[in-house]
């Protein structure tokens, strides 16, 4: 009777252990990257009577708590440091203070008043430096604000798409201009003149009066076949692409080369230059450089690339995200606020770019949700309670016997 008391205690023990981690798992049902937990239980050794055959448990423990690990679902937010992880592994971040490194799957960031990028809790996310110059990336450190400008970039390339009139009269002109950059990010207007003549167009370009200093020689001529298509052999220069030199504009690198694409105007919205019977008019133009300028936004690829977007337009990563792969997740330790720590049983963390070996891809925008399940824990849950009055019931009516065992003797 004293054993089926004890075996009843270990029973109420063991579902009550249970029914807090059910109630763990309820609580956080909406935490953000949470993964619910379960109990395993295990049998009390036995004791032998007189044979193997003949043994009498002496109750139940609970074996284990196990995490578990399936990804909870994306939701969508507005927040575009909101980061979910399609896949393996986890964010990596730092205590400021002591440089500790956790693991997370909350992926709910934002900018701090020093730049960093940073948890709820002031723990700075990890990921590789990017030199926005040269494209490098370099060692995992603190993800954080580029500066607040971009470097200008001189023009080098520019095209047109436009039309010159075939019925123009001989001398007339037509003129286009189009806004280049230095590699100081000063604007230089290149006026493109270009004069009928009895066998086509002969062009020159010249710089605007708001650069006194500047000079340019450039000349050429267009020519074109009967069906009014720009016919390369007999341009000037012939079946290539001419190239405008711009003296004193850019003291860095005078004089200033930038290359005319008029064979290759695929960058041009209608793809050409043409000689048709109709108005002369400029129909496109693109040119590749531009002005500094100042940091407008911050946009995340599925790479988990951090790239700045900037008021001239330009486009320069300065940070890719760094995700870490353990052998065994179920042996991370708890550490509170999201976080986890590495462990014995969970084994040294695999570092490395997410979409590379195992490591799963960034969903921008999103959270990851709890991955708790409320039906299942309701159902765990009347289980358990259901285990525990089993088990208190078996102490009331041990009682009940030792009880009549006392009565005897009376």
């Amino acid at each position: 009777m004293i054993g089926s008391l004890y075996s009843g205690i270990s029973g109420l023990k063991a579902n009550t252990s249970a029914m807090a981690v059910i109630g763990d798992n309820i609580a956080n049902v909406d935490t953000t990257g949470f993964k619910g937990s379960r109990v395993s239980f295990a049998n009390v050794f036995s004791s032998t009577l007189s044979q193997s055959s003949l043994q009498i448990g002496r109750g139940v423990t609970m074996n284990s708590v196990d995490p578990r690990w399936q990804a909870g679902s994306l939701e969508n937010t507005n927040s575009a440091t909101d980061l979910g992880i399609n896949g393996a592994g986890l964010f990596v971040v730092d205590d400021p203070g002591s440089g500790q490194p956790f693991y997370t799957r909350a992926g709910s960031f934002s900018w701090d008043k020093t730049g960093n990028l940073v948890t709820p809790d002031g723990f700075i996310v990890q990921g590789y430096s990017i030199d926005q110059a040269t494209g490098t990336v370099g060692i995992i450190d603190n993800i954080a604000l580029p500066n607040g400008t971009s470097a200008p970039k001189p023009t080098e390339n520019i095209t047109f798409g436009m039309n010159l009139d075939e019925d123009t009269a001989t001398g007339d002109s037509f003129i286009s201009s189009i806004t280049t950059y230095d590699s100081l990010g000063s604007e230089a207007i290149l006026d493109f003149t270009f004069t009928r003549t009895a066998a086509g167009w002969d062009w020159a370009v010249a710089v605007d009066h708001q650069n006194p200093l500047a000079s340019c020689a450039s000349t050429g001529s267009l020519v074109f076949d009967t069906d009014g298509n720009l016919d390369p052999a007999n341009c000037t220069p012939a079946n290539t692409n001419p190239t405008i030199q711009l003296a004193n504009i850019d003291p860095a690198t005078s004089p200033m080369t930038i290359n005319w694409n008029y064979l290759d105007t695929s960058n041009a919205t209608d793809g050409s230059i043409t000689g048709y019977a109709s108005e002369s008019v400029k129909t496109a133009q693109t040119q590749d450089g531009y002005p500094s300028g100042s940091l407008q936004s911050v946009s995340v690829d599925e790479d988990g690339y951090f790239t700045g977007i900037y008021s001239n337009g330009s486009m320069i990563p300065f940070a890719q995200l760094a995700l870490a792969d353990f052998p065994a997740y179920a042996g991370l330790a708890k550490q509170g606020s999201n976080l986890y720590g590495e462990s014995l049983a969970s084994g040294q963390p695999l570092l490395g770019p997410p979409n590379t070996a195992s490591l799963g891809s960034i969903a921008p925008n999103t959270l990851e949700m709890s991955n708790v399940d409320l039906g299942t824990e309701f159902v765990e849950m009347i289980t358990t309670q259901r285990a525990f009055q089993a088990n208190s019931k078996v102490i009331t009516t041990s009682d009940e016997i030792l009880n009549e065992l006392l009565n005897i003797k009376r």
